[in-house]
């Protein structure tokens, strides 16, 4: 099947009507719907995988015809002034549609198994569907007004979607924080746009550079003012891409679904800014200043989020800071030039985060039948463990994604991960050394996640949930190490009546190192005869879109490898559409594979290094911290005081979250509450004392004067009579009237 072009609107208007429909019979037909409500769900399915299709199709297409296509009407049209709306097609643009698509449509498979008890179900539908229409929209927009429209839809359809279950004062407070934090991203976008146009007097994107150039020619660009504009527009991906300083939002929207989590962090929210750079990336690269910054505010965020993921007890927000880091990664490679490399680390991130968020949503869907709806349970991994026994196909698809993530060929994320580190080390030393050591990190606390969650014992259960409620009184702080503390906690543990009667001998050695928290696996009752209830592996409606995410996770990273060696000569997406077509049939691909992994020895060696040291402290600490014994590194961590230190402080660290958010309410939020407070009190006290005075002596004049309407004619004399003299008394006494002659 063949399809031009011009077809593309489809692509965004399929999951629009998919949501107007699902909206307006909710809201109209509330109780009629729900009978039907999975027919709403399919219909909505339906029609992204329209999209879906239509995405595929125009894709193969490019490889034929290496078009680039844009199609305008006019908006507002004016002699001096015409704005245009419409869509372009690309390379860029057709990359992004297909991501959407696809990672949308296994969101909404997997949502009718996750969210069907839920009451808003047909809302979560007509959200899910608005919001891949607008992400659509955006990707396909052809000017910078058209795009920020969609850019601001975006941002909105995050802050339902993350506040869906408002009702919970956690959810809406995260909602409000992602929306606040995004608009002072947002306004400096405005600015750029509106500067850009001072400048150029377009608002077409495919104008802008040449215009710049040809502006800059005569002189008329002041440098100054110029990279001004660059970084005001740079201020926007900054919040929706969740980089310093205005990532923190990112952590508290997991409050919002798990599917939805998987939605934001993979293919719309936090991907449309790295898309937007990517857009404007030829009118960045006329200025070295701005793109110095931006390569160095996204290694600063790629570290600062590894640093902070470390330590984090809940699964998902593990997960959200990794996403934070690799966004980082993106933004580095966009600020040194490796455009091509950002736009490939995206794609593999996409696949690789939803297959995790989507295994975090089918972990936490199967755990909370046996801890409770509580997301301080479900989510807490020290509660989890042992559950790649009850939850094959979670486990391994999960297992999938974190090989990817760690960087381990050959799937898919190391490949464009290992380019980014490459072009890192040869734009600057001290980037390359951040990048090689987050890659490091990103080891270390992805498999310290899987390690945590899918494998050991399984440490709650049913007849724990007594203890979940009434925990024993141990210390806040999780040893990140172990130590000597090991055996005290066992005993406080073995003291609380409540949680514990026996300490199984057989378990002693799969105690955790976070026996703080305790293991419950390990914490039998003296009741014989109670039944355990265990986590059963999630359903063929949750699994189904786990293993078709594991696909591309596995496979898409070949698709993007650069066989001809030219990363720095691929400077548009059109080049490498021309030419990866036919590279891919070279006989010399398994040669140059071959030499690639070769070179990339380096940083294979770093991400495997933090493999095993995950694997020494959550997985070999655990039984050599109980008899004693050397880990099988032959490091003594425990006793090491350099190491206990250091540990200390990165949980500390990543506990409080680089302390950022602490330092952000003291000298924002709250000087921005009083300052709130101030005008509010000047409001209330002179600008409301001032009308309600004047509408006070008004009343009380309207009062006095009616008690002397009493209708008498003799009365109504006097008075006037007595004004006349009230007010001839005066004239009288300063204006004499002189003697007659």
């Amino acid at each position: 099947m063949k399809l031009s072009n011009e077809y593309a609107w489809i692509i965004p208007l399929c999951p629009l009507v998919a949501s107007c429909f699902t909206g307006l019979l909710a809201f109209f037909f509330p109780k009629a719907t729900r009978g039907f409500r999975r027919v709403c769900a399919l219909v909505n399915i339906f029609f992204l995988t329209i999209a879906m299709f239509v995405s595929f199709v125009l894709f193969w297409e490019q490889f034929i015809s290496h078009s680039i296509q844009q199609y305008l009407w006019a908006w507002i049209p004016k002699s001096d002034f015409c704005l245009e709306i419409g869509f372009l097609v690309d390379p860029l643009t057709l990359i992004m549609s297909l991501l959407v698509t696809t990672v949308g449509v296994s969101v909404m498979i997997y949502s009718d198994s996750y969210m069907f008890h839920d009451q808003g179900y047909l809302r979560f539908y007509a959200y899910l569907s608005l919001f891949t229409a607008s992400m659509s929209g955006l990707v396909f927009s052809p000017n910078l007004i058209q795009l920020y429209i969609f850019w601001e839809l975006v941002g909105m359809c995050s802050y339902l979607l993350v506040g869906f279950w408002f009702a919970r004062a956690s959810a809406a407070n995260a909602c409000q924080k992602a929306f606040v934090t995004n608009r002072i991203g947002d306004f400096g976008l405005l600015l750029g746009i509106l500067g850009l146009y001072w400048i150029t007097g377009s608002f077409e994107i495919s104008e802008l550079c040449d215009r710049f150039v040809d502006l800059g020619k005569v002189g008329f660009v002041n440098p100054i003012f110029a990279n001004i504009i660059v970084l005001l527009l740079f201020l926007g991906p900054v919040a929706k891409s969740a980089q310093f300083p205005l990532h923190v939002w990112l952590p508290d929207a997991m409050e919002g679904p798990t599917p939805i989590s998987a939605l934001i962090h993979a293919a719309t929210m936090v991907a449309a800014g790295i898309f937007f750079i990517v857009r404007i990336f030829n009118l960045i690269l006329i200025f070295p200043l701005s793109m110095r910054v931006i390569s160095w505010v996204g290694g600063a965020t790629a570290f600062l989020g590894a640093t902070l993921a470390i330590s984090q007890r809940d699964l998902k927000r593990g997960l959200a800071y990794s996403t934070m880091s690799q966004l980082g990664y993106m933004v580095s490679a966009l600020g040194i030039g490796a455009s091509r490399s950002a736009l490939f680390h995206l794609v593999t991130h996409a696949y690789s985060k939803a297959l995790l968020f989507l295994g975090a949503g089918s972990v936490i869907h199967s755990v909370e039948k046996v801890v409770g709806y509580s997301p301080a349970k479900s989510q807490n991994m020290f509660f989890l463990g042992g559950l790649r026994k009850y939850m094959p196909i979670t486990g391994t698809t999960f297992l999938t994604g974190t090989l990817s993530l760690c960087g381990i060929p050959p799937l898919a994320c190391f490949w464009s991960k290992d380019e980014i580190i490459t072009e890192s080390w040869l734009y600057s030393p001290a980037l390359g050394l951040i990048a090689s050591g987050t890659a490091g990190l990103t080891a270390f606390y992805m498999f310290r996640i899987h390690l945590l969650t899918f494998e050991g014992d399984f440490r709650a259960n049913k007849m724990n949930l007594n203890y979940f409620n009434n925990p024993p009184p141990f210390k806040g702080d999780i040893s990140l190490w172990g130590g000597t503390e090991l055996e005290s906690s066992i005993n406080r543990i073995s003291q609380n009546p409540i949680s514990v009667q026996y300490i199984v001998e057989n378990e002693k050695n799969f105690l955790s190192i976070h026996s703080q928290l305790g293991d419950l696996s390990a914490i039998k009752q003296a009741h014989s005869g109670e039944s355990l209830v265990w986590p059963k592996e999630s359903n063929f409606v949750m699994t189904f879109p786990l293993v078709a995410l594991a696909i591309p996770t596995i496979l898409i990273g070949l698709v993007g490898v650069d066989f001809n060696e030219k990363r720095n000569g691929f400077d548009s997406l059109y080049e490498w559409f021309i030419y990866q077509p036919n590279l891919l049939n070279s006989s010399k691909n398994l040669d140059f594979l071959r030499e690639d992994l070769i070179n990339s020895i380096g940083s294979i060696s770093i991400s495997i290094f933090g493999i095993l040291l995950s694997s020494n402290i959550y997985v070999y600490g655990q039984a050599n911290m109980v008899n004693n014994q050397k880990n099988f590194l032959g490091l003594e961590l425990k006793n090491n005081k350099l190491v206990s230190t250091l540990g200390r402080f990165v949980r500390t660290w990543s506990l409080n979250r680089g302390y950022i958010d602490y330092y952000y309410n003291i000298w924002f939020v709250r000087n921005v509450i009083f300052l709130s407070k101030l005008i509010s009190q000047f409001d209330q006290q002179v600008v409301d004392g001032f009308v309600n005075a004047t509408g006070a002596s008004n009343f009380i004049g309207g009062e006095s004067i009616r008690y002397g309407e009493n209708g008498r004619v003799s009365f109504y004399s006097f008075v006037l009579v007595l004004g006349i003299i009230l007010i001839m008394l005066p004239l009288i006494i300063f204006f004499p009237i002189p003697p007659f002659p």
